[in-house]
């Protein structure tokens, strides 16, 4: 389909506070040629192209997932299913998961650790139209200490000259990004505890450094509170869940978060659907003490965007709207939360051609029943997508349906 018009009740432009009423958007060759009002562009577009109707719905950027592991099966045992799967049999099983992504209205996600780079060539197959999923954004292997957190993945690390080595072999083998396991994490057994720095100021810094000689940005995964202010030091493009924990307890320092704000890294709390066990888990002290952090970080400024971790114990792949609805429960507007998933997951990413809907961009779009501006479970109502411009199949409803509406 080398040209299409989409008409809708709304159109969400991006950022969500613009937005287009009984609006329209031309793509054409995989990208946004014009947005407008639809009788606007009912008028000017020529006859014969296909017309797509959606009355009751809405229109938006396809949203961004900006913490997933494909390699993982959001069971109780990730590390097992992913150190003794084939690697046949792991790559058909990725390939279904970011199928569920993209048809859960996910068209871009940041794959933050997998084995074999097995990300890197399912990207390919993705790219090239053999597969159907988002578009990828691959870390590889994520650099980590000696028997530290996610070490099975491969990218071990012990020394300077360890360290340049293991992000020459990501750059090798495709990655987009660097990922650093600064701090220790809950998901590897005998492992740094989650507060435990697994790497030095120094050799933080030397990450950087070295990606940025590959032209490449890092990403950290942070829980401890002196680690989160090693790595924005280091400069850092993003900190994953950003927990700010000590042996003591939850202690976040402002000072850090303004620097945060200044240097522009932006924050991926990585909250699955599963969030209220999480937090009964945690306890309501604790919990009232991570919320009240979250809520001090976005009232200073800083950029929050949307990422689920899906693929650990309890993160499923489909869910993504499940995280969403976590920050609504802690005041955030829909409006911001729609520009965690688009416009601020674009920007922390440096992808210049999504999040939006603009002439030129890609034509990374959803449609949905209802208004997810006052209602987020519309976005569970997925009508169709498009990636690139290709329609998805198996939407709810197919372009027929749709066409036969004029």
């Amino acid at each position: 389909m080398n040209k299409v018009l989409i008409t809708a009740d709304r159109v969400i432009v991006g950022p969500s506070d613009q937005v287009t009423v009984d609006g329209a958007v031309l793509v054409e060759s995989g990208k946004v040629a014009v947005v407008g009002a639809a009788s606007d562009l009912e008028a000017a577009v020529e006859a014969g192209v296909p017309r797509l109707r959606y009355p009751g719905a809405t229109v938006m950027p396809g949203m961004t997932d900006c913490h997933v592991h494909l390699a993982f099966d959001a069971g109780r045992d990730p590390i097992g299913a992913v150190a003794k799967a084939d690697p046949a049999e792991l790559s058909t099983a990725m390939a279904d998961r970011a199928a569920q992504m993209l048809a859960a209205g996910v068209t871009t996600v940041r794959d933050l650790g997998d084995r074999d780079a097995l990300t890197v060539a399912l990207r390919a197959s993705i790219d090239s139209g053999a597969k159907v999923g988002p578009r990828i954004i691959a870390a590889t292997a994520p650099l980590t200490s000696p028997g530290g957190h996610c070490g099975f993945l491969g990218g071990e690390v012990s020394t300077d000259d360890d360290i340049r080595a293991q992000i020459a072999r990501n750059v090798a083998a495709g990655a987009d990004l660097i990922k650093v396991m600064a701090s220790g994490g809950a998901l590897t057994p005998g492992g740094p505890r989650m507060w435990e720095a697994q790497f030095t100021p120094g050799q933080l810094r030397l990450i950087v450094q070295e990606a940025e000689r590959h032209g490449l940005e890092v990403a950290a995964h942070a829980h401890g509170s002196q680690t989160i202010a090693h790595c924005v030091a280091a400069g850092v493009r993003t900190i994953e869940h950003c927990s700010w924990r000590t042996a003591m307890g939850i202690v976040h320092d402002p000072t850090v978060v303004r620097h945060m704000v200044e240097n522009d890294v932006s924050v991926c709390r990585c909250v699955s659907g599963d969030w209220r066990q999480f937090l009964d888990q945690m306890g309501p002290e604790r919990a009232k003490e991570m919320v009240a952090v979250i809520l001090e970080m976005r009232e200073a400024g800083v950029r929050f965007i949307a990422g689920t971790d899906a693929g650990v114990p309890g993160a499923h792949f489909g869910d993504y709207v499940g995280m969403l609805e976590f920050f609504a429960s802690l005041g955030f507007t829909h409006p911001e939360i729609l520009d965690m998933a688009t416009v601020n997951a674009a920007h922390a990413l440096r992808l210049a051609d999504t999040g939006a809907l603009a002439p030129g961009r890609r034509a990374d779009l959803i449609i949905v029943d209802g208004d997810p501006l006052t209602d987020l479970d519309a976005l569970r109502r997925i009508r169709h997508v498009f990636t690139a411009g290709r329609p998805v199949s198996g939407s709810r409803e197919t372009l027929a349906d749709s066409r036969e509406r004029d």
